[in-house]
């Protein structure tokens, strides 16, 4: 099945998930080598005759503007899904790095005789210090977005430019005295370990991925670099959610009659008070919208409601909550209530999807109102809705 073209709500979304992520990491990481006064350096012995080339100040800045260009210059969405994701990995993995093992450049930067030449370094130094060395993130970019440009460009001339371009502004970290030899080694490493782990031609969102990487961000900022508990204690929280979503454990949460275990609060509640906060946000923008979709006589949905939006119904109402990461409301759980947990933004298993639909038949055979809601009203709900009417049950 072809991918959707990318909108531009999907590349802004990428393009700001990235630069937070590169901004939080990358500049924290650049402090705190800065802090403690980092010295050591992985230069080679032959370095030392390298000349600084203060023109090649331009090929290194535009790797900012690639940076944000290649979000808009893809044309599907998992086109985009595949830069973003590799470009994310690659920055919290070289953020790790960065903090575990600091580096300094070895040498100092020459005098620079042209006025703007001097002007383009004096504004490159007040965002970048002369650590992050190993890897090359700046050589890592590069290779990146050859990989995920090149097949838009059908004129052969057109590809020998743009891989002369993204040669000379990896290489233009040497020469502008910003790298060593060892760190642009480093950063092909990380390009294609990227490459190898996020593949393209993935149907549905790698949530255990984004989790993963919220995860590694938070290990090279709030632990590695900050020592901060509470850091260690989300990292591990967010780990945790991770590998429940890697493995597809849709009952990770411990969900009984409604409600989650107080050993469940302890180990997710960065994520549970997450999903709260995003639910009141909700509630609170669509206070003008009716809150209960009637789709049929016999069906309707919507999202988890409040005690009060919870009287809408009528006393009779079956139950059914898909929201594994909400406690049910109180009021609801004094209807016939059954909890099938659906985790967020993954399709559900074939016999799962079976199960739903078999109860809400039920249901209705038994001339019972179902209310079927997930946790903002946006998916799951909707799409159990459709299959059961896609099915033709309702004609019966």
């Amino acid at each position: 099945m072809p991918s959707l073209p990318a909108t531009v709500q999907h590349r802004l979304r990428h393009l700001l998930l990235n630069a937070l992520t590169f901004a939080l990491c990358y500049l924290s990481a650049n402090l705190l080598a800065q802090q403690q006064g980092i010295v050591r350096h992985a230069a080679l012995p032959f370095e030392a005759s390298i000349p600084f080339l203060q023109w090649m100040i331009l090929p290194y800045l535009s790797s900012g503007i690639f940076f944000c260009l290649v979000f808009f210059m893809v044309k599907t969405q998992d086109e985009l899904r595949v830069i973003s994701q590799r470009l994310l990995l690659a920055t919290v993995v070289a953020a790790i790095l960065f903090v575990i093992y600091p580096l300094q450049f070895s040498w100092p930067r020459p005098v620079i005789e042209s006025t703007w030449c001097a002007y383009l370094y004096a504004s490159l130094t007040l965002m970048d210090k002369p650590y992050n060395q190993l890897p090359s993130l700046h050589v890592c970019y590069c290779i990146l977005f050859w990989q995920a440009l090149h097949p838009h460009i059908r004129s052969r001339p057109g590809r020998i430019a743009l891989a002369a371009w993204l040669t000379l502004t990896a290489i233009s970290t040497v020469f502008t005295f910003q790298h060593h030899v060892l760190d642009l080694v480093g950063g092909v490493l990380l390009a294609f370990f990227c490459i190898i782990m996020i593949t393209p031609k993935k149907s549905e969102p790698h949530v255990a991925f984004y989790y993963l990487v919220a995860a590694c961000a938070l290990l090279s900022t709030g632990v590695l670099a900050w020592h901060n508990p509470l850091a260690l204690y989300m990292t591990g929280s967010l780990l945790l959610i991770s590998l429940a979503y890697f493995r597809r454990d849709r009952n990770f949460l411990h969900k009984h009659d409604g409600r989650h275990p107080w050993w469940i609060w302890l180990l997710y509640a960065p994520y549970l008070l997450g999903y709260r906060l995003t639910w009141h946000a909700v509630v609170w923008r669509e206070r003008h919208k009716p809150v209960v979709i009637k789709l049929t006589e016999q069906l309707w949905v919507g999202r988890r409601l409040s005690d009060r939006e919870a009287r809408l119904l009528p006393s009779d109402c079956s139950i059914i909550d898909l929201a594994n990461e909400l406690s049910e409301t109180t009021a609801l759980r004094t209807h016939a209530y059954q909890y099938f947990p659906l985790m967020d933004l993954l399709t559900p298993a074939p016999d799962t999807v079976r199960e739903v639909l078999q109860h809400m038949r039920a249901e209705m055979d038994a001339g019972k109102i179902v209310y079927l809601h997930c946790a903002m009203g946006y998916s799951r709900c909707i799409l159990l809705a459709k299959l059961y009417m896609s099915q033709g049950i309702l004609a019966r």
